[in-house]
């Protein structure tokens, strides 16, 4: 029978697990980790895009390609206090998107929090499918 896997998406890291003769199993990532930052890169230069303990090292020499706790600007629009109190407390851009939600910008481009939060899903379910097969 296949495995179905869990994913807990975090503000600050993801982690997945599956269940075994009953009880729960964190599926290790590529790294080795536990768990994975929820934190996404890019590098302007090459378009590269990084996800994971990767990006959380880009967060130094990269800061404003380098979105962490987007999770926060879910389902809120950019009039939002508490998005506007983030806005002069991250480095990365904070926008307005389509209908007036908070979007983030990354090389240039808004994206969604959905969309960047997605990105991190990705990578989870990729490195489970390469430990569980």
């Amino acid at each position: 029978m296949a495995k179905v896997l869990g994913i807990d998406l975090g503000t600050t890291n993801s982690v997945a697990a599956v269940i075994e003769a009953g009880e729960p199993i964190i599926v290790e990532n590529a790294e080795g980790a536990r768990t994975t930052p929820s934190v996404i890169a890019v590098n302007e230069k090459t378009g590269e895009r990084y996800v994971g303990q990767v990006a959380k090292r880009q967060a130094v020499t990269n800061p404003e390609n380098t979105l962490f706790s987007v999770k926060r600007l879910m389902g809120r629009k950019f009039s939002d206090p508490e998005v506007q109190a983030a806005i002069n407390r991250l480095p990365y851009k904070i926008v307005q998107g389509q209908g007036g939600d908070a979007h983030v910008e990354m090389a240039g481009e808004a994206h969604a929090p959905a969309q960047i939060s997605s990105f991190v899903l990705q990578k989870i379910k990729q490195d489970a499918e390469a430990k569980l097969g």
